[in-house]
């Protein structure tokens, strides 16, 4: 495609929220910004006296807004990026939103009808010795070990089948169908093969089908595998939606598939057994809220999610998403000056690179690849050897490498940086970060054979409507540094770590408040968000993050204090005072781990 000087152009961009800040938007539109792009490019050049610099700087101008070019870009759920890149500073001109649009009748409320359940258990340590583990991998997999036991999907399938039968099915003039959320592919097939198992059992007439991709090793049976299409008796990926349209299937059951996009009118129901957040749990969730003649309400029952969580993130699209804070683009230079001292690369590395990368096209020739691999190689070696030597030292470089794209990708497009230093600096690190050593995966651990459920509980603990109507929504946060992902592990005996999964799942507990209290924290301090979370923030900023994961350690509690589980959540003033103390002292008690991990 060859565009002129002076011709425009409109680009409409639908399901705007997502892939407009990577190299393909930037790719596109430096080829819509034809010869006004590559003269603006040209101009630069010769500003610096350096003509044969032409496409480095071409790469920085087609970073950002081009003269010729108007976007019109459509999503009910912008991120901060999409408002950022695409939006206007100052008041709306126009704006329609999830509000307006439920009032007047042209969504549902998919929040109006909405169910929770708590999963309460003990697990039992069946093995002789007690080896001691990796404390987040090891609760990860006693974690996978619960949601996959045959008991709780029994339980939960159970719960489910029986809703639909009773329910869901007399919806929409006896055409009504379901969805089930599962957190992985391997639930999505234990799932499958649980609801036909119990569907034939009583005879129901209901029929299901699956969506996951690629293939699903058993984690029992070496040699068995499962695929969509073997699973659906080989219906065809393409073909799903149009079967399950049909009259002869009434439950879908998914695994990070059709929880955005996905357009059913007649979907009335939602089982969630899977962790739900933000933008994900407005995307997921709002698969429900097309309309029907016939269709009146729609239902969610969720076995996994807190009501006040899910209020949250719908909350901030209700009346229309709004900015937070701006990010500052001087911290793009404080990131790259922390890169730079970690000695990692050489500046002749970067400049010996970009020379090759930004050489005029006409010049271009078959051995470029292999110089820039050889200008890569080196920082790659020192990198190696200092992830061998200081792990964790290492991954927090990899994590500011991997800040610094972020932000530049996204600030370039908003900011008319002049910097060049900045763009051969993104380019170099891009290519570097893709030849990195992976990160050490640590052990897996399997507990089949080690553990055993003793007891388990699955009990409704709310229904009703989750309204919107009042309180603040929370402002979209720019993206800032993160983190290296990475967590500090300790090892702790098998049977320690079951006793911290059963404190915070079980019903066992000692009556004193102080232990009470005491569970919680430890309980909180357990959870690997939450860790990450106060190695990065300030304590405020950290209270916000536990104040959301401290009422579901309470919901989870509520039958071992009673007492302090009522008035926690009907005396706001004690709540206050509760989350403060609680948050300060896991808090303190996190920044002290790191602290001690990392010799500060």
């Amino acid at each position: 495609m060859y565009v002129t000087f002076g011709t425009s152009l409109t680009v409409i961009i639908d399901e705007a929220h997502s892939s407009q800040g990577g190299e393909t938007a930037t790719d596109l539109k430096e080829v819509l910004g034809g010869e006004g792009l590559r003269e603006q490019a040209q101009n630069l050049a010769a500003e610096e006296g350096r003509e044969d610099l032409a496409e480095l700087f071409r790469s920085m101008a087609k970073r950002g807004r081009q003269a010729n070019l108007s976007f019109f870009a459509f999503t009910a759920t912008p991120k901060y990026k999409t408002l950022a890149v695409f939006g206007r500073a100052g008041q709306s001109a126009h704006r329609y939103t999830m509000r307006q649009a439920i009032e007047e009748g042209f969504i549902l409320d998919v929040l109006k009808h909405y169910t929770t359940y708590a999963t309460y258990f003990k697990l039992l340590k069946s093995c002789a010795d007690d080896p001691n583990v990796e404390r987040k991998k090891a609760a990860q997999a006693l974690a996978r070990f619960m949601r996959l036991h045959p008991h709780n999907i029994a339980q939960k399938t159970e719960v489910m089948i029986e809703h639909f039968q009773g329910v869901t099915r007399h919806k929409i003039g006896g055409r009504a169908k379901a969805m089930v959320v599962t957190g992985s592919r391997l639930e999505a097939v234990r799932y499958k093969q649980s609801f036909d198992r119990y569907i034939r059992q009583k005879g129901y007439a209901i029929k299901s089908l699956v969506a996951f991709s690629g293939t699903v090793q058993d984690d029992q049976i070496a040699e068995v595998s499962y695929s969509e299409v073997g699973m659906n008796e080989g219906i065809a990926e393409k073909e799903l939606p149009e079967k399950f349209a049909t009259q002869e299937y009434q439950v879908l059951l998914v695994a990070e598939k059709y929880q955005t996009g996905f357009d059913q009118p007649l979907l009335h129901t939602m089982f969630v057994d899977k962790r739900l957040a933000g933008i994900q749990a407005v995307q997921t969730l709002t698969r429900l809220n097309r309309t029907h003649p016939l269709k009146e309400d729609s239902f969610v029952l969720d076995f996994v999610n807190a009501r006040e969580d899910i209020r949250e993130g719908f909350k901030v699209y209700y009346e229309g998403a709004a900015m937070g804070d701006e990010v500052d683009p001087a911290r793009m230079y404080a990131i790259k000056g922390e890169l730079d001292a970690y000695g990692i690369y050489l500046g002749e590395e970067v400049e010996r690179f970009c020379s090759v990368y930004f050489k005029p096209k006409q010049r271009q020739s078959a051995m470029d690849h292999q110089a820039m691999n050889a200008a890569l190689d080196p920082a790659v070696s020192r990198f190696t050897v200092r992830q061998m030597n200081k792990e964790e030292e290492a991954d927090v470089w990899r994590g500011k490498v991997q800040a610094f794209l972020n932000l530049y990708g996204f600030l370039s497009q908003v900011i008319p940086y002049q910097d060049s230093d900045l763009e051969r600096m993104y380019v170099f690190l891009r290519h570097l970060a893709a030849k990195l050593p992976r990160r050490k995966s640590g052990p897996a651990y399997q507990f089949e054979d080690e553990v055993q459920l003793e007891y388990y509980r699955l009990q409704k603990i709310s229904e009703g409507s989750i309204s919107l109507h009042d309180g603040e929504a929370r402002r979209l946060d720019g993206p800032t540094e993160v983190g290296s992902g990475q967590v500090r592990s300790d090892a702790v005996p098998l049977s320690q770590l079951i006793d911290v999964v059963n404190e915070r799942f079980g019903t066992d507990f000692n009556q004193a408040d102080q232990l009470f209290f005491d569970q919680i924290v430890e309980a909180a301090m357990a959870d690997a968000g939450l860790r990450q979370a106060a190695e990065v923030n300030p304590g405020d900023k950290f209270e916000l993050v536990f104040k959301n994961l401290l009422e579901k350690l309470f919901v989870e509690r509520m039958d071992e204090n009673e007492e302090i589980f009522v008035r926690f959540m009907n005396d706001l003033p004690f709540q206050k005072i509760v989350t403060g103390w609680m948050a300060s002292l896991t808090y303190q008690r996190l920044r002290s781990d790191t602290s001690e991990a990392t010799g500060v």
